[in-house]
């Protein structure tokens, strides 16, 4: 999973573990498990960053490192977080606390490494990351300010009062928007989010995304946003797949649609500075590392690998 021209499906919709969600309930078959179990040690207040080794050999791959339970950190039971059971039906829990130092290991995060995962670690990491980041945000209930505790395997918190919360995941959608031409010379609307700091001499442009909004349906939000963002109306809009986002808690909704290039262009301004229409070749030259100009003597930058945004790319590029 190292060149977004090769991805199947989006790098972070990965996973090749048992959730095993009815062994969540059962404390007494978790604290067992934990005797046996490996665990996967992320450090939330690090940026959501674990321990990965590489080969060395150039092949562009990682891998997590993952502890006996003797040997990761202490924490609390009710603090270890169940991520599942692996092919053997041995325990996979994860939990938050600072990374140790261990000889030929590097600390990552998901934005760095999560491409170059295999799906058993894409998934893991992913979850992880969600999970403990939703822990590091949610000590407290929203309804009464009482103090919550982890329950069932991690996977919800309760109040003195007995009430229970779940994690959640917020739905946003993100749409490659592309003029239904064949061949190079076929484009796409990439835009620039006014939030991004980019690098001197270079811009990155990616997919239109936004968040859905209460009482609307994901392929009417992909309608508003673009609008919104680039006063461009679409039509044929479809979806293609979608992937964790755990930054903090989003599941993005990937979508493709077709909209008129001689549409004028009308950036929002707070939130897009920069939208326009990139052809197939100007793709495919930056894929092949060629530098691609924006006109101004600012190269093009795409989205970083790991993003559904690159999946969605390189899936119109291939002409898919």
């Amino acid at each position: 999973m190292t060149d977004p021209r090769s991805y199947a499906t989006p790098p972070l919709a990965r996973y090749a573990v048992d959730r095993a969600a009815h062994r969540r309930t059962d404390a007494e078959w978790l604290a067992r498990a934990w005797d046996t179990a490996e665990v996967l040690v992320v450090d939330v207040a690090a940026g959501g960053q674990a321990l990965v080794r590489e080969p060395g050999n150039g092949a562009g791959t990682a891998a997590l490192v993952l502890l006996p339970s003797a040997q990761c950190p202490p924490v609390a039971a009710e603090r270890r977080l169940f991520l599942g059971e692996a092919a053997d039906g041995s325990a996979l829990f994860a939990v938050d606390a600072p990374l140790p130092a261990l000889p030929g290991t590097r600390a990552a995060n998901l934005r760095d490494v999560g491409h170059l995962l295999a799906d058993r670690d894409a998934g893991l990491l992913t979850t992880a990351v969600a999970l403990a980041g939703w822990h590091a945000g949610h000590g407290f209930s929203s309804v009464t300010g009482a103090p919550t505790d982890p329950v069932q395997g991690g996977w919800a918190r309760v109040d003195p009062a007995g009430a229970q919360v779940w994690p959640r995941t917020d739905p946003a959608i993100i749409v490659l928007v592309h003029d239904g031409v064949a061949g190079p010379a076929g484009r796409c609307l990439l835009g620039r989010n006014a939030g991004w700091g980019g690098r001197p001499g270079a811009r990155r442009f990616s997919c239109l995304a936004g968040f859905v909004e209460p009482g609307e349906s994901a392929e009417a939000a992909v309608a508003r946003e673009v609008r919104e963002e680039v006063g461009v109306a679409l039509a044929d809009i479809a979806y293609v797949g979608s992937q964790a986002w755990p930054f903090p808690g989003s599941l993005m909704l990937g979508f493709e649609a077709y909209a008129d290039p001689l549409s004028p262009v009308r950036v929002d301004e707070e939130e897009i500075v920069e939208a326009r229409w990139f052809t197939r070749r100007e793709i495919g030259a930056v894929y092949a590392d060629e530098r691609v100009d924006l006109g101004d003597g600012d190269a093009l930058l795409l989205p970083m690998n790991v993003s559904i945004a690159s999946y969605l790319i390189a899936r119109w590029w291939r002409g898919d």
